[in-house]
């Protein structure tokens, strides 16, 4: 294999396909899914998986849509948490984990956006005062 380039367009392939995978794994039913194949009880697999860690870095992670896919690779690295995604209700609570946490988030962002909001009115709203130049009289 030593020797062997990779071409630009392959490169932007892999890129590509490698992004897809990473993020389909914020899916916990998808994981179901390849936890009842088999396909996280193959060496090669898990370590595709070790692999796939490189998207933690911010160069790389500046792409992803769904960040919550990093947290999940990240677990995914544990042989027992693979195991456990056999099971069905496994999935579904952490799919029920990642709803709840999502109106969280999305409930305090909008309260913090309403608040900046509100603070910015004020402020256009005071009079402000004039500014006053640095020149002493003599």
């Amino acid at each position: 294999m030593a020797g062997i380039m990779e071409t630009e367009e392959q490169a932007r392939n892999r890129f590509q396909l490698e992004l897809e995978f990473v993020q389909c794994l914020a899916n916990p039913n998808y994981l179901n899914f390849l936890a009842q194949r088999g396909y996280l009880r193959e060496k090669p697999f898990v370590n595709y998986l070790k692999y796939l860690l490189y998207w933690k870095e911010p160069e790389y992670a500046k792409f992803l849509k769904y960040p919550h896919c990093l947290h999940m690779l990240e677990l995914l690295q544990y042989e027992h948490f693979r195991k456990e995604l056999v099971n069905a209700q496994c999935a579904k609570f952490i799919d029920e984990q990642q709803i709840l946490h999502w109106q969280h988030y999305s409930r305090k962002r909008t309260r913090l956006q309403q608040a900046l909001a509100e603070q910015q009115q004020q402020q256009q709203q005071q009079p402000q005062a004039p500014s006053h130049g640095n020149t002493t009289s003599k």
